[in-house]
This record gives structure tokens, C-alpha cells and sequence, in this order.
């Protein structure tokens, strides 16, 4: 029971919120009324969360030894030695292979999109994470990949979905942002031992992020800006009313800042989203605006 327990904990069911992607395509395909649509989309959300748990498990033995260094991550279940490798390697396996299974017997191209996913993922913590800028755009593209496959899953019951460019650039910066605030956050934490932890740290100072941030941040706000008011996106929704959505978006991009550079997190996005009250209640409304201009028209 224990080992089932540290073997949970392994796979970081609390990072599953960003798979919470998957269900992009669904929301803005309009399916959110059609039952069949909804069990695909969370199909493909259990496919990610699969693929993921593989990937934490590659990434902790990888990094065994620099997580036992670490002040937190030394806790972690194949660090402290409290889960045995082996049964770490045949769960990761079990993961993937089941995932893509599943995701190849779901669509070809979203089974396509996944494997892609989990391949980059692998490459992420082989090689990518010590190459400094490449590493932030290696995790934003594992978010594009979430972000195609949550159209792709909906193939099955949908063919003439379509993918929309918009979608992935709103998501490749809005992951930059993410990213980089995190590396922010990591090289003040974690001081002058930072690159023990990771390697790139030393190779990000401050003033480099903070510019980084600054240019993302607008490129965030600007495509998504343009997104609502472009031609096709009104005429696909018949409204323009994605517009004022756009004020939630802007609020939330700068309440994060504000945790990033003032009051010292943003070390773990997916904590932030979920912790914070702001910045919660900031995403439920505007799901629920975006929702209320879709489904309104």
C-alpha cells in the first residue's frame, strides 16, 4: 500500500491541472451540449494524464541525483529511496504504453499528436532542459501539442473540426509567460545553488527574464486581443462578444506578475492557479464569459 501510495505521488496527480487543455477544443468547438463530445474530450484528458505520469517518472529518475540534493525534491518517493526504481520504470512503461494505445485507438491523428507529446517531453528531460531559452519553449510547445490533441480527440465524432492558428499562439505565449515567471521564481528561491537544481538557472539572470517577461507578457495580450476580434473568430461564433473577455485575461496575466516579482511565487504555476483566490476566480469568470458568448449566440 505504501509503495502504491509513493508511486502516486510519482506521477504529481496535482500537476493533471494543466491537462485541463484538453477540454480548449470542446469549449470553443461549441460541444459542451453534445454528450458525446464531452466523453472524448475527457478521453483525451485521462490520455494526457497518462502520458504525463510517464513523464514525471522519466524525469525523477533522470534527475535522481540532483533531487536528492534539493531541499524539497530530496522528499520525493525515488529520491528518498522510499519507491524502488524498478517498479518506478514498469510504471512509467505501462503508463505510456497504455496512453498511446488508448490514443491511437481513438483518432490516428490524435494518437499521432500524443506520441509527439510524450516524445518531446522524453527529449525535455534527456537533453532540452539544460539548453537555456530552449528549454521555456520546449514545455510552451508540450502545451501547443495539449492544445491540438483536444481538437484532434474530437475527430471521432466531429471530422470537420477544425484547428484554429489563434488557439496555439494564445497558448504558446500564455506558456512562455508561465514558464518564464517559473524560472523567475526558481533563480530567486534558490539563490547562487540554483544550477545544482537546475542547470540553466545561472544562465537566466534577472534582468534577462524580466525582459523576456515583459515581451511575452504583450504577446500574450495582443494575440488574444486580436483572436476575439478577428473576422473569422466572429463569424465562426456570430458575435463579438469574446471581446470582453479580454479584461479577465489582462487581470490575470498581471495578478500572476504581481505574485512573480512581488510577493515571490509563481515557482509552481499550477499551484498558483489554485492557491491564489485572485487569480482562481479570475480563470472561473472567464471560462464562464466565454462560455455565455459561445453558447449565446
Amino acid at each position: 500500500m505504501g509503495e502504491l501510495r509513493d508511486l502516486l505521488r510519482t506521477v504529481r496527480p496535482h500537476q493533471w491541472i494543466k491537462n485541463l487543455v484538453l477540454f480548449a477544443g470542446l469549449i470553443f468547438a461549441g460541444g459542451l451540449v453534445d454528450p458525446e463530445l464531452i466523453r472524448l474530450a475527457g478521453s483525451g484528458f485521462i490520455v494526457f494524464c497518462m502520458l504525463s505520469g510517464a513523464v514525471y517518472i522519466v524525469n525523477d529518475i533522470v534527475d535522481l541525483e540532483n533531487d536528492r540534493k534539493h531541499p524539497e525534491k530530496k522528499m520525493r518517493p525515488l529520491a528518498s529511496g522510499d519507491l524502488p526504481i524498478a517498479l518506478a520504470v514498469g510504471a512509467g512503461v505501462a503508463l505510456a504504453g497504455g496512453g498511446l494505445a488508448w490514443a491511437y485507438g481513438t483518432h490516428v491523428t490524435f494518437g499521432h499528436v500524443s506520441l509527439g507529446y510524450l516524445l518531446l517531453n522524453v527529449l525535455y528531460s534527456l537533453v532540452l532542459r539544460r539548453m537555456v531559452i530552449l528549454d521555456v519553449m520546449s514545455i510552451a510547445v508540450g502545451f501547443v501539442l495539449r492544445a491540438a490533441a483536444s481538437v484532434e480527440v474530437l475527430r471521432v465524432a466531429a471530422p470537420d473540426t477544425k484547428l484554429s492558428p489563434w488557439l496555439l499562439i494564445c497558448t504558446f505565449f500564455l506558456a512562455l509567460f508561465l514558464g518564464l515567471g517559473k524560472r523567475r521564481a526558481e533563480a530567486i528561491s534558490l539563490g547562487e545553488g540554483g544550477s545544482k537544481h537546475r542547470s540553466t538557472l545561472d544562465q537566466y539572470p534577472i534582468v534577462f527574464v524580466d525582459g523576456l517577461i515583459g515581451i511575452v507578457t504583450a504577446s500574450t495580450i495582443v494575440s488574444y486581443s486580436i483572436y476575439t476580434i478577428w473576422p473569422g473568430t466572429v463569424e465562426k461564433i456570430g458575435s463579438a462578444g469574446l471581446v470582453y473577455t479580454i479584461p479577465f485575461v489582462v487581470y490575470g496575466l498581471f495578478r500572476y506578475l504581481f505574485l512573480v516579482l512581488a510577493a515571490g511565487g509563481g515557482a509552481k504555476p499550477s499551484k498558483a492557479l489554485t492557491s491564489d483566490t485572485h487569480l482562481a476566480v479570475t480563470v472561473l469568470l472567464w471560462v464562464g464569459v466565454v462560455i455565455c458568448v459561445l453558447y449565446s449566440s
